[in-house]
This record gives structure tokens, sequence and C-alpha cells, in this order.
């Protein structure tokens, strides 16, 4: 059973700071123990854990404030992913390893969730459908170290989304596009179409 920090941290990681809209906030110890149903001793302890990883900033005489997401941070972001997705890309194409019926799954299930309500939910599949690839190599340090990205990458993917009409149905062929070379066991295309789908992220993300 998971203790009242780990409830913490977990609400606050994948609901709180994914959010757009809580950029740059201020959060709330007694509104956050409210909503999880715990004391404010582990919201802190939360906030702390979240604060070492840079996800919030502790202001003196303020609180925690939620690190907004920078040009430079969204650039630092698209250019590790595509390090550790085209690695992941080539090491499973030359092992004949790809996860091709867990991909194609999620694919399917991001189709289903193309409406503005599920926008959230999109990211979230969109998130797991990188995700998947990358813990297919069965390398656990390098699987901790992608899932640190999580809320910067679904919150940097919901802005993209939010910014760009159309840019779900982009996502989708872009993800396509990874698939089919995934499938034909071309390396070099795999990781053309990653490069492609990160550049064309990371574009709409500049453009704001």
């Amino acid at each position: 059973m998971a203790s009242g920090r780990e409830k913490a941290y977990a609400y606050l990681k994948d609901t709180v700071l994914t959010d757009p809209e809580m950029q740059g906030a201020f959060l709330s110890e007694q509104e956050l123990a409210d909503r999880i149903g715990v004391s404010r001793t582990p919201i802190r302890e939360a906030l702390l854990l979240l604060a070492a990883e840079d996800l919030v900033e502790l202001v003196p005489k303020r609180g925690a404030r939620v690190t907004p997401l920078t040009g430079r941070e969204v650039r630092e972001l698209m250019e590790l992913r595509g390090v550790v997705e085209r690695y992941a890309a080539q090491q499973l194409v030359a092992a004949e390893r790809v996860p091709l019926e867990e991909l194609r799954s999620l694919l399917e299930q991001q189709r289903a969730l193309t409406g503005a309500e599920d926008t959230r939910e999109f990211i979230a599949v969109d998130h797991r459908f990188h995700a998947s690839l990358v813990s297919a190599v069965g390398n656990a340090l390098m699987d901790r170290h992608y899932d640190s990205l999580r809320s910067r990458q679904v919150c940097a993917g919901v802005v993209a989304v939010y910014n760009q009409q159309g840019r779900q149905e982009a996502v989708l062929d872009e993800h396509e596009a990874i698939l089919d070379a995934l499938a034909g066991g071309d390396a070099q295309a795999v990781c053309a179409a990653i490069d492609h789908h990160l550049e064309s992220t990371l574009k709409v993300l500049l453009a704001g």
C-alpha cells in the first residue's frame, strides 16, 4: 500500500505538473492535502522530492512553485529524448525484439482519443508509446532516466496539441511512420522518423 508521501508524489507528478495551466503557479499545501486525502506533511515531503528533480521551486515565505518549461528546457528535452529513443530503436531492430503488437495497440488507443476533451489522455498514451520502445531494451537504469522526463514530456505534448490545430492527427501520422519503419526493420528509417516527430513537436512548442 502506497504511503502518503508516495500518493502525494504520484498525484503531483502525474496530474498537477502535467497541466500546462499550472506552469509557474504556486501550490497550496492544504488544498493538495484535502484533494489527495493526506496530511500536509506528506505533501511537503513530496514537494522536497520534486524540488530535487527541478520540477518545483521552493520559494522562501511563498511556498512551492511549479517550474515552468522554458524554450531552452524544451529544446534540451527533445534532444535528450532523441538520443535515448534512437538508441533504443537501433538496439531493438538489431536484436529483432521490437514490441510491434504493444506499439500498435497503443497507437489504436490514441486514434480513439482525438477529441479536445481527450487531450491529456491522448498525450499520456503518447508517452507510453515512446516509453514502451525504450523499456523493451531491458536497461533498467535507462528506463528510470527516461521515466524522469515524463512530467515534462506530457506537459510539453499537451501544450503542443493546444498550440496547433490538427496536431493530434499529425502525431498519429508520425507514430505510424515510426511503427512502419520498425516493422520494416530499417533502423535508419526509424531514427529519421523519430527525429521528424520530435522536431515537429519542438517547432510547434517554440512557435507558441
